[in-house]
């Protein structure tokens, strides 16, 4: 899968700019504040149909303009897909091949991506809430069946959120709907676990054997899912998970009731990551904690294109000043020839000089963007640096 041409009008600083693309390593060269992850964002943007920086799509129209567009022309093998996004006050409108879309969910997937910033260094250190959402935009992508229960149970769970308050305060007595809902919740919430269960265990078959390399076979990542509702047999079938979920409910519906909200489910799940059978998050070192994400991140890209038969394009904002030499090296190495790939940077360091191969290179200021020849840029050196 490749990003061929891109096509901006009034996104951020971009009032219009087309682009195209190298189908290997494209290089997006600027200061901070330029744009280099505005583009980089745009590119997300189309593929997800929102940002991984901003829930106001407001912030991605240009300044004093009430609208933005974004087109690109993806080429799969079964063929080139012209994808499209209109943002306004009106909400979002998308199109495949000049056809709108009924719903964003139908459009999701037609561009995979993966993107990799220094804040998904944290995905093991971070909250519950930076796994889930990991979990969820990449398995989205991934599984229209598993993006499709996801909206679902969030519906469901707004409104047994919403009943759960009426209840508290009094302003509803009847349990019987509260029931209707815990049924709901229960039945779509176990289709998601399982989901979320077999996804995990192949990403993690990937993401051993990187890891194992990274390490040079030193240490063993395992993945572990937590569930809320206290779940130890893991190859539960469907009907049974189901029934767990709504035995745990009607044990806790009193204290939901006092709350006012729903305390377990998908939404209250999380994953563990443990190296050598200790888990990373509390014993591991930040070196091995950088391991770990990193290992993750490049297992979705296998994962990606064993599920869908072709490679996501992958997104790097600014991440080999956030790794050391060694992990910058496997890095390069593992998306070298196989992943389309765009890097933004201050400019290229030594690894990166010798492990990159013909980057197409775009030098951007201020909005504006210059195609450079293909020569590589450094770092400045340091002080004290020789």
């Amino acid at each position: 899968m490749r990003l061929s041409n891109l096509k901006l009008k009034n996104f951020r600083n971009y009032h219009e700019t087309k682009l195209e693309f190298s189908p290997n390593i494209n290089v997006l060269i600027g200061e901070n504040a330029q744009g280099k992850t505005n583009l980089l964002e745009s590119i997300y943007v189309l593929a997800m149909t929102k940002s991984h920086r901003t829930t106001n799509d407001r912030e991605l129209i240009e300044f004093s303009e009430k609208s933005a567009f974004l087109e690109g022309i993806v080429e799969k093998k079964t063929g080139n897909l012209r994808l499209s996004l209109s943002l306004s006050k009106k909400g979002k409108t998308a199109r495949v091949n000049s056809l709108e879309t009924p719903r964003l969910s139908q459009y999701i997937g037609k561009l995979n991506v993966i993107l990799f910033s220094p804040e998904d260094l944290s995905l093991v250190k971070g909250s519950p809430a930076v796994r889930r959402r990991f979990i969820d935009m990449e398995f989205g992508q991934i599984d229209a069946v598993y993006l499709y229960e996801l909206t679902r149970y969030r519906m469901i769970l707004r409104d047994r959120n919403v009943y759960l308050k009426q209840l508290q305060t009094k302003q509803s007595t009847d349990r019987v709907y509260l029931e209707v809902l815990t049924e709901q919740l229960a039945k779509s919430g176990a289709r998601i676990i399982l989901k979320r269960l077999e996804f995990l265990k192949e990403l993690e078959n990937y993401a051993k054997i990187l890891h194992a390399n990274i390490t040079q076979q030193k240490e063993n990542l395992t993945f572990k899912y937590k569930c809320t509702a206290s779940i130890d047999d893991l190859e539960m079938n469907q009907d049974a998970l189901e029934i767990r979920l709504k035995e745990t409910f009607e044990t806790i519906v009193d204290k939901e009731i006092f709350q006012g909200t729903t305390l377990i489910g998908p939404h209250r799940d999380d994953v563990s990551f443990k190296v050598n059978g200790r888990n990373v998050q509390t014993y591991g070192s930040q070196g091995q904690q950088r391991t770990t994400a990193l290992a993750v991140k490049l297992a979705e890209i296998d994962l990606m294109r064993a599920k869908t038969g072709e490679y996501p394009v992958l997104l790097l904002d600014d991440v080999l000043s956030e790794l050391d030499g060694e992990r910058q090296t496997h890095l390069l190495k593992a998306i070298q020839d196989k992943v389309q790939t765009f890097l933004t940077t201050p400019g290229l360091n030594d690894i990166a000089r010798q492990l990159i191969k013909q980057p197409r290179l775009f030098r951007i200021n201020s909005g504006k963007i210059e195609v450079k020849p293909e020569t590589i840029i450094f770092y400045p050196k340091k002080e004290n640096e020789s």
